[in-house]
Formats: C-alpha cells, structure tokens, sequence
C-alpha cells in the first residue's frame, strides 16, 4: 500500500493503542456502518497493498540502505518543514492564531537557522511539531467524516479527507514553489519514497498484530483522525456504548485460516 504524509501518524498510533481493535477482526457478514463500501475498499486496498509489495517497499528498502541515517533524517525534515507551510494556512482556517504564529516560527526557523529545513531548530527551542489539514480543518468546522474510503495510491481516507486532500496538493509548496515541473514530480517522488522508509518498522505491527489487516488500518485510521480533529481531545463513548462495543466484539468470530 501507498503511504502518503499522512498515513504515518495513524500507522504509529495504531502501534500505540489500538491492537484490540484490530486483533478482534469481523466475520465478512458483518457490515460497518461507516464502511458501506467495504467491498470496494477491500479491492482498492489490495491494490494498493500489491503496488506497495511489488514497487514502493523495494524501493524504500534500497533507499533506506544507501542512505545515511542523519541524510535520510534531514530530508524528512526537509518534507516536515514544507508541511509545516499547510499547517500554518490550516491555523488561520480554523481561528488558532496562537499556533498559526508558533508554526509560522517554525517555517522560519528551520528554514534559516535550520539551513532550508534539514535541521529541525524549532522543536529544540520549544516549538511543537503540530499536524493540520483541510481535512482536519472541515472537520473543526462540523463536517463528518462520511464513509470510509480506500483511495488508489493513497490508503484509507473518508469522503470528507478526500476533499480535504485535494486542499492539500493547492496548498503544498512544491506546487506552487517549484517552476520546473520534472523538479517538482521529482521532489514528490523523493518525499514519497522517504515517508516509505519511515515506515519499515511500523509495518511490521501492521502484519502481525491483526487478524484482518483492512480492518485494522481502517479502525485505526478513524480513530486517530477523530483525535486530530479535536486536538487530541475527541468526545468518549459513555459507559452503555462501550458495553455495547465490548458485547458486539465479543459475538464476532475471527476469519478462517
């Protein structure tokens, strides 16, 4: 599977918290409410899941070997700090102009004093690594998610990240910012292969951890898109539906070998 920015974050935070959920697994006669096109994300996922295993890997794997680990530190820094620019314009979108002057400092801190950003100064003078998008900045404004989606190429999303995505390629300063357009198909290549090589070992969680890996990322996936929604604070389950979710999970038997 391709894995863009994003899917970084909720690969690492499902190896943080949510292994119950994916080791619970569901029998295919059961129908999740917000996946109504689980048949035809379970294809694009195994599309993406082969164009991954067959293209991406090895070429994160090759990239990963040759190259030095401070280099490959600093080039994704580099991509982080280029981010940082949509999160900044996300800031303003949703009324933080407290974070939007902390991460304009960032941009500019690491773009000098962090020699175009290869160096991260910023988070060693205070300044957080904060993660905004337009999908998260539809969602402040009371947008739900919709359905869940698997996106050729780019993983799970729902119908509301998928605009939101679109918001992100006009806001990304490699669109903008570079003339040249082989420079730039260059530069997005280079970013995609190194959030790849970042996520050789969250992987590995993602092969052994679940009975059913679509299941697993797709559960992942929402919850940790809630949490950035509400800063990490999403609004809980009270007591009734978490018996509930428990009694549900405990009904459901895993798929056979």
């Amino acid at each position: 599977m391709l894995f863009p920015r994003r899917l970084r974050g909720f690969c690492l935070s499902a190896m943080l918290g949510v292994f119950s959920v994916g080791c619970a697994s569901s029998s295919p006669a059961v129908r999740e409410p917000h996946d109504p096109l689980e048949g035809f994300n379970r294809v694009m996922y195994t599309f993406n899941d082969g164009l991954d295993t067959t293209l991406l890997k090895p070429l994160a794997q090759g990239y990963h070997a040759v190259t030095p680990d401070p280099v490959e530190t600093g080039i994704g820094n580099f991509f982080s700090n280029l981010n940082d620019v949509i999160v900044v314009v996300n800031d303003l979108l949703q009324g933080k102009f407290h974070h939007a002057i902390e991460d304009t400092s960032r941009v500019v801190y690491n773009s000098t004093f962090g020699l175009l950003g290869f160096i991260d100064v910023a988070s060693h003078m205070g300044l957080p690594k904060r993660r905004e998008d337009f999908g998260q900045t539809l969602g402040y404004w009371g947008i739900g998610n919709g359905p869940y989606l698997v996106l050729p190429f780019f993983g799970p999303s729902t119908f509301r990240d998928g605009v939101g995505l679109v918001g992100d390629w006009y806001a990304h300063p490699i669109r903008w910012g570079v003339d040249s357009s082989s420079a730039s198909w260059g530069l997005w290549g280079i970013n995609i292969v190194d959030r790849r090589a970042q996520l050789l070992r969250a992987e590995r969680v993602l092969g052994t951890a679940a009975l059913d890996p679509y299941i697993f990322l797709r559960e992942s996936y929402l919850q940790q898109r809630q949490s950035l929604v509400y800063d990490g604070d999403p609004p809980g389950l009270d007591l009734a539906d978490e018996l509930d979710a428990l009694d549900e999970l405990d009904s459901l038997e895993p798929p056979p070998e």
